[in-house]
């Protein structure tokens, strides 16, 4: 899958893989995607609701060895 940006939030905990996508979301257009890469539990539950809350649209999650993978479309 094709990615503008990427985010390795590996290591964080709950809230921080959502407050630095946040982040991160801010310089990107509207239509550009952000890769998080997160090995957080709790990111299974805060990515999607972070998404449905800020508008944007989680086009694919994947699971890796390292964690799980987001592909979030900016609104």
């Amino acid at each position: 899958m094709t990615y503008d940006a990427d985010l390795d939030a590996k290591g964080l905990l709950c809230p921080l893989p959502v407050l630095k996508a946040r982040k991160r979301m801010q310089s990107l257009a509207s239509g550009q995607v952000l890769r998080v890469l997160a090995d957080d539990p709790a990111a299974v539950i805060d990515v999607p609701h972070f998404c449905a809350e800020a508008g944007h649209e989680l086009i694919a999650t994947q699971d890796t060895t390292d964690g799980q993978l987001y592909f979030i479309k900016k609104a």
